[in-house]
C-alpha cells in the first residue's frame, strides 16, 4: 500500500455564477441597463445576450424565477474583485500590544510602562497588561490586581477597560481598548 499523506485530489474550480448555456431553467427574470426588465424564456434571453455580444449571467439563483443580467462576465468579475479589494483595504487591523509587570514593580518602572501604554492607546492599539508571577510570588496576587486596577485608573482618559483583571495560570491579565477619536 502506498503512502498518500499530503495528497489532495485536484478540485475543478466552479464559477460563482451560472452563465449562458449553464442556466437550465425554463424562464428567467431579466434586469439590467441594456434590456427591457421582465420575465423571458431562457432561450429568448440567451438570443438577446448573443445579439448584444454579451453574456447571460444568473445573479440571484434562489429567486422565483431566477434573476439574470445581460453583461460582460469578465468585466463583471473584475468589478466584483475590485470592490472586495476596496472593502478589505477599508477594514482596519486591530493590533494588541502587551505590557508586562511583576507583582512588585517599582514606581519608576510603572511610570515608564504607563507612558508606553498611553502611546499604544493613542496609536489605536488594544492593550494587554499583565502581571507575571514567578515561582512563589503568586502569594502577591492582590498586589498584582491593585497594580492593574491602578493602571486602568491612570489610563481612563485614553482607553476603557474591556476585561477586569483575571488570573490565568501564573498571569493576571487585563485588556484595555482605545477610546474612539472625537469623543
Amino acid at each position: 500500500m502506498r503512502n498518500n499523506r499530503g495528497y489532495q485530489p485536484r478540485v475543478e474550480k466552479k464559477d460563482a455564477h451560472r452563465i449562458n448555456n449553464n442556466i437550465r431553467v425554463p424562464e428567467v427574470r431579466l434586469v439590467g441597463d441594456n434590456v427591457e426588465p421582465g420575465i423571458f424564456k431562457t432561450s429568448e434571453a440567451l438570443k438577446m445576450a448573443d445579439e448584444l455580444e454579451l453574456d447571460l449571467v444568473e445573479i440571484s439563483p434562489n429567486a422565483e424565477p431566477p434573476v439574470c443580467k445581460i453583461i460582460d462576465y469578465g468585466k463583471f468579475l473584475y468589478e466584483q474583485k475590485r470592490r472586495e479589494k476596496e472593502l478589505k483595504a477599508k477594514s482596519t487591523q486591530i493590533t494588541v500590544k502587551e505590557i508586562r509587570f511583576g507583582p512588585q514593580t517599582d514606581e519608576h518602572d510603572y511610570e515608564f510602562k504607563k507612558k508606553n501604554a498611553v502611546k499604544f492607546l493613542q496609536d489605536g492599539a488594544k492593550l494587554k497588561a499583565f502581571v507575571f508571577f514567578k515561582g512563589r510570588s503568586i502569594i502577591y496576587k492582590e498586589q498584582g490586581q491593585i497594580l492593574l486596577l491602578r493602571l486602568a485608573q491612570d489610563l481612563e482618559e485614553y482607553g476603557k477597560v474591556e476585561a477586569l483583571p483575571v488570573l490565568e495560570g501564573k498571569r493576571m491579565i487585563m485588556y484595555i481598548a482605545p477610546k474612539k477619536k472625537g469623543k
